[in-house]
């Protein structure tokens, strides 16, 4: 029997290496622009074509490469960031392993143009499908230049799974996004299609933040800030008052490398125990910089998976970095011992005679007088509904039972129970032919409305109603990468939204039936709920967009 088991060929193995590093568009531009970070680059330029199906091109400022060099880097496993594997644990770099450019040949054809500082003329290099097709000499600006085209040309059943343009253009701004809350030192500039849509100057940390989610979240920011032998907590997060149950920004980076982290995440929600709702959620922008030999990054192709060495040590050290920031920062209820307008109660002496108390005795005052007694006054109110505390026999609906009296010609007796009972206001006790029946109120009311939401969306009848004074709403990137996959359901609706340039619309209406103060709220509660549900399903669309306003509007 003839042996079986052999080599793959590179092209093939690249392939399977780029299924892990290469998922998405997105994922290509990541990797591109860490190389260009790493190379000490202050200027990234993106630009994408077809929602970076046709197109991916980035082009920095950094240290470029020679001939020898960029075609090396192409090869797998090819690296300038370590050479043995103790530098592992030393890492101050974002890539490392040498798979990112070789996956992104194999599945694309890609074209770069580099040139170091010192070289007057730079490199010509162009590859399909891990395959070199021509490399020359050219002239070119110093820095590298890499684009990828036509991304898994090679690979139809990796390219049919792709996404809608809508998504993957999102998946595009999120990972922008998180590269440049690392370096806010650095300019970033987005052009899609051959137009500018994001630009990002060079800044400090809240400015980026601002720069990326709006102006109204500075006033939202509170700076934490902690130093310790185990590493470095700083960044900041939102006020309690400004939690929201709908999607929030939160991020971790761990040495300029942003993280995903479920067990530093609980840690921040029982930082802000007791001050927002369950339901809530808190804003945060939170950086570690912690010793490189401490945590281990090689554990995930997309290095958003971290492991710690002291894990624990720094989940305490940053639940008390966030509450005391909170504290001090007067974000967290107080008692004020300011004494300047308290009432003078005197001091009791016991030695001190007390006066006798006297009786004041009215001779003109006739109790049987109407003016005297006031039954209105005394009364009033007490027939409007009020909520108090019951004892769980207690019923919140005062009505007389119906009956059920019996009728001519039968031997029934009379049944005596009431239609239903409203509990606390906030249950229906309603009788079924199985027995009882508890009715959650406020679900009950946003059932109903969703029904009612998601047929106007289904059938396009909202009824818009204009605003007197059209209401200004700042988006984030991603938020305004969203927006326009799902413009047509908030029409159908009834929200009339133009828009007014650098991710700024205006309201200038909203549906008629809707009464709620804050239209900017509900449609941003409808964008981050689409953005959570990340599906390209019109019909889940739809259905998010409808729950989520239901939800606000109950």
């Amino acid at each position: 029997m003839p042996d079986i088991i052999h080599l793959l060929p590179d092209s093939i193995a690249n392939q399977i290496a780029a299924g892990e590093v290469i998922q998405r568009p997105a994922s290509v531009v990541k990797e591109l622009v860490e190389n260009a970070l790493d190379a000490g680059a202050t200027e990234v330029t993106i630009h994408i074509k077809g929602a970076g199906r046709t197109l991916i091109q980035v082009i920095d400022n950094g240290v470029g490469m020679s001939a020898t060099d960029a075609r090396m880097a192409f090869e797998r496993h090819a690296t300038s960031k370590i050479r043995q594997a103790n530098d592992l644990f030393a890492l101050t770099t974002m890539g490392f392993r040498g798979e990112a450019l070789p996956s992104i040949a194999a599945i694309a054809h890609v074209e770069v143009k580099s040139r170091k500082e010192e070289d007057e003329l730079g490199t010509l290099l162009l590859i399909a499908g891990s395959k070199v097709e021509k490399q020359e000499v050219i002239a070119c600006a110093k820095g590298t230049s890499i684009a990828v085209k036509n991304i898994f040309y090679n690979v139809p059943a990796r390219r049919k799974f792709l996404r809608s343009n809508e998504t993957e253009r999102r998946n595009i701004f999120t990972e922008i996004e998180r590269l440049a809350l690392v370096y806010p030192e650095i300019e970033f500039t987005l052009i899609e299609n051959e137009v500018e849509t994001l630009h990002l100057p060079k800044t400090g940390l809240r400015q980026r933040i601002v720069q990326l989610e709006g102006k109204n979240i500075n006033q939202q920011l509170i700076e934490i800030d902690e130093e310790t032998t185990l590493g470095k907590i700083h960044g900041y997060v939102s006020r309690p008052e400004f939690a929201k149950k709908t999607k929030v920004s939160q991020y971790f980076f761990v040495n300029n490398r942003y993280i995903r982290h479920p067990y530093f995440h609980k840690a921040v929600l029982v930082a802000f125990e007791k001050l927002i709702a369950a339901n809530e959620k808190p804003s945060y922008f939170i950086y570690f910089q912690i010793n490189p030999d401490a945590i281990d990054v090689n554990i995930h192709p997309t290095k958003t998976e971290v492991k710690f060495e002291n894990e624990q040590a720094l989940w305490q050290i940053l639940m008390v970095t966030v509450k005391e920031s909170l504290g001090k920062f007067n974000a967290v209820p107080s008692i004020d011992f300011d004494t300047d307008d308290a009432p003078d109660i005197p001091i009791f002496d016991p030695a001190r005679p007390a006066p006798m108390p006297r009786v004041n005795v009215n001779p003109d005052y006739n109790p049987f007088s109407s003016s005297a007694l006031g039954w209105e006054q005394l009364y009033e109110g007490f027939e409007s509904e009020r909520e108090r505390e019951e004892s769980p026999g207690d019923f919140q609906e005062e009505k007389e039972p119906t009956l059920a009296f019996k009728q001519e010609g039968t031997n029934q007796e009379p049944e005596l129970f009431p239609e239903h009972y409203q509990y606390k206001r906030k249950y229906i006790l309603t009788s079924v032919k199985s027995g009882l029946m508890v009715i959650d109120q406020h679900k009950a009311h946003v059932r109903i409305l969703f029904d009612k939401y998601l047929q106007q969306i289904q059938n396009r009848k909202g009824v818009s109603q204009r605003i007197l004074f059209p209401e200004v709403m700042e988006l984030s990137a991603s938020e305004a990468a969203t927006l326009p996959s799902v413009s047509g359901e908030l029409e159908a609706l009834g929200f009339e939204l133009s828009e007014l340039g650098n991710r700024s619309f205006a309201i200038q209406g909203v549906p008629s039936e809707i009464e709620y103060n804050n239209p900017t709220e509900l449609v941003r509660g409808m964008i981050s709920k689409s953005m959570e549900t990340d599906t390209d399903v019109k019909a889940e669309v739809q259905e998010s967009i409808a729950l989520s306003l239901a939800n606000m509007t109950a």
